[in-house]
C-alpha cells in the first residue's frame, strides 16, 4: 500500500496531505514531507497557481521529465469543525493548542494548512478554489489517464467500454487488471480481501477506450465478517460496480475444479442486471497436465452454468494464468465482441422474417382458453440489453414456447451471454376505425360510411326518407350513371 501511495504521488500535479489537525504534526506526516521533498515538491502559490513563473513553464514545457517535477503540495488540518478553536476564552487551552499544531505545520515549508472538516464539509470551498485554479492552468495537451498515455488514434468522443472485474475472494481480479494494463496498478497478492474498493481505471486498448473496473471479492453473507461493516460495503461497491457496468468478467478459480454457489449467483446477478456476461477461469497453471486440456476445462464450465441457468448456455468462456500473462490477449476482443451483441439493434424485417420461419416450424400451442394463438409481429423496443415486444392475440404466451423462441433467437443472432428479454402485448381484437363513434357521417346525417356505389345508394335512399325531396343534381346525375354503366 504504500508502494502504490508513492506511486500515486509521483503520477500526481496537486498533492493533499491531510492530518489530524486536533493531534498535530507526527513522525509519520514528516516523514510524507521529507519524501514529497525528495521528488520535488513545492508548495501551492495561491497568486501563481499550479505552475508558478514564467521561466518555470518554459522549463516545464521543454522536459517531460520537469514537467512532473513541478508538484505541488498543500496541507489540510482535518477535524476542526466549527470556529471555537479559532479564539481564545479564559481558561480553554484547547483552542491555543491547536494554534500551536497549525503553527508546526507552517514551519514543514509548505505553507499554512487549510483547516477543514471532513465529516461536516467545512472548508471543501476552499479545496474547490485550488482544484479549479490548477485545472485552469494545466494544459489539455499534458493530459493523461491516471499515468497512462493513450494512444494517439483513440477517439475521445467515443464513449468507453465499462468492463467489471468481478468473483470471490483471492481468484486473481487485482493480477488480471495489472496483467491488462502491463504494470502494477492495483494492490495484489496471496492475502484474501486485500481489495476494500471498487478502483476505477482509465485504459485504452488498440486505440479504443476502456474503463476497467476492480472490485473486492464477493463471498457468501454467512461468511463475512459482520463485526465490522468494510466487508458489507465492499460488496455493495462490487454490486454498484456490475450495475453500470456493460460487461463483466466474472473471474474463476481453475484451481477449485468447479463453480461454486457464490460463483453462480454471481453470474445470476450479472443477467438480472441485462449486462453482458463473459467468464474467465485464471491459474490454469495449477490445474493443466497432459491428461486436462483447456478445452474440456471449458466445456465442463459451460455444462455447469447451462445446468443451473439455460439462457447462459454457450456463455463465452475463455481460461487464462493472469500471473504468467498466459491466454490474456484473448480477453479483450472477446469482450469488445460481447458488448457490441448486447448493444446490436437488429430491425424489425429482419426480425419478422426470423419470427415467421420459427412459428413455421413450430406453431405455438392453444392458448389456456382455447383459442388459437397468433404472434402478428415483433419489434426490438430497446438494446443493452436487447428487449422485444411480440404482438400477439392472447395477453400471455406459454413460459415453455417463450424459452423455444429466446433459445431460437440465441442461435440465429449469437446472442450467448446475456438475458433477452421478450414480452408480449395483445394486439386490439377489432379495427377500431370500424366502430360506431368512429365512422364518419354521411350526407344528412347518417353513419353510413363512405365510397362505394352501395353506400351512395343508401344515402340518396335516405335524403329522400328524411326531406322528401331529391338530392342535389350532381348526386343524382352520379348515381343514375353509375347505375347504367353497371346495368
Amino acid at each position: 500500500m504504500m508502494e502504490q501511495t508513492l506511486e500515486a504521488a509521483k503520477m500526481s500535479d496537486l498533492i493533499f496531505v491531510l492530518f489530524d489537525g486536533r493531534v498535530g504534526i507526527t513522525a509519520d506526516v514528516e516523514e510524507i514531507i521529507r519524501w514529497l521533498r525528495r521528488i520535488g515538491c513545492k508548495p501551492y502559490d495561491e497568486d501563481k497557481g499550479l505552475r508558478g513563473s514564467k521561466q518555470s513553464i518554459d522549463h516545464r514545457n521543454s522536459n517531460n521529465e520537469d514537467n512532473r517535477k513541478q508538484r505541488k503540495v498543500v496541507l489540510l488540518a482535518n477535524k476542526l469543525e466549527g470556529d471555537s478553536w479559532n479564539h481564545s476564552f479564559e481558561g480553554l487551552s484547547s483552542s491555543s493548542i491547536i494554534m500551536d499544531h497549525l503553527r508546526s505545520a507552517t514551519r514543514l515549508g509548505f505553507g499554512e494548512a487549510i483547516p477543514i472538516s471532513a465529516e461536516h464539509g467545512e472548508g471543501l470551498a476552499d479545496i474547490a478554489v485550488i482544484i479549479q485554479n490548477s485545472l485552469a492552468e494545466m494544459k489539455p495537451s499534458k493530459n493523461q489517464d491516471d499515468g497512462v498515455t493513450t494512444s494517439s488514434t483513440l477517439n475521445i468522443s467515443n464513449k468507453p467500454l465499462q468492463l467489471a472485474i468481478c468473483g470471490r475472494q483471492n481468484v486473481g481480479k487485482s493480477t488480471l487488471i495489472n496483467a491488462l494494463l502491463q504494470r502494477n496498478r492495483v494492490i495484489c497478492g496471496p492475502t484474501p480481501g486485500l481489495t476494500r474498493d471498487a478502483i476505477s481505471i482509465k485504459w485504452s486498448w488498440k486505440g479504443r477506450a476502456v474503463q476497467l473496473i476492480d472490485t473486492a471479492g464477493i463471498r457468501r453473507i454467512a461468511q463475512r465478517d459482520h463485526s465490522d461493516s468494510i466487508e458489507d460495503m465492499a460488496v455493495q461497491e462490487a454490486t454498484r460496480a456490475i450495475k453500470i457496468a456493460e460487461v463483466v468478467v466474472l473471474l474463476l478459480d481453475a484451481g477449485a475444479k468447479f463453480l461454486s454457489r457464490q460463483e453462480l449467483s454471481i453470474a445470476d446477478a450479472v443477467i438480472r442486471e441485462g449486462r453482458a456476461l463473459v467468464v474467465v477461469a485464471n491459474k490454469m497453471d495449477l490445474l493443466l497436465c497432459s491428461e486436462y486440456s483447456k478445452d474440456e476445462f471449458v466445456a465442463a464450465v459451460r455444462k455447469q452454468l447451462e445446468q443451473r441457468y439455460p439462457m447462459l448456455r454457450k456463455t463465452p468462456v475463455l481460461a487464462i494464468s493472469a500471473l504468467n500473462n498466459a491466454g490474456i490477449e484473448d480477453l479483450m476482443p472477446v469482450v469488445f465482441t460481447a458488448r457490441d451483441r448486447w448493444a446490436n439493434v437488429i430491425g424489425t424485417g429482419i426480425l419478422n422474417r426470423w419470427l415467421s420461419d420459427v412459428v413455421k416450424s413450430k406453431a405455438p400451442p392453444i392458448h389456456d382458453s382455447g383459442r388459437k394463438i397468433h404472434i402478428k409481429y415483433i419489434l426490438q423496443t430497446k438494446g443493452r440489453p436487447p428487449t422485444f415486444l411480440l404482438f400477439c392475440n392472447v395477453r400471455s404466451l406459454p413460459a415453455s414456447y417463450v424459452r423455444y423462441l429466446i433459445r431460437n433467437f440465441q442461435d440465429t443472432f449469437q446472442m450467448f451471454g446475456m438475458d433477452v428479454r421478450m414480452a408480449v402485448k395483445e394486439s386490439a381484437k377489432e379495427n377500431p376505425y370500424l366502430r360506431g363513434k368512429n365512422r364518419k357521417i354521411g350526407i344528412g346525417g347518417t353513419r353510413l360510411g363512405v365510397g362505394g356505389a352501395k353506400n351512395r345508394k343508401k344515402r340518396f335512399i335516405e335524403v329522400l326518407k328524411s326531406t322528401g325531396s331529391r338530392p342535389k343534381k350532381g348526386l343524382s346525375r352520379r348515381f343514375s350513371r353509375q347505375g347504367k354503366s353497371r346495368s
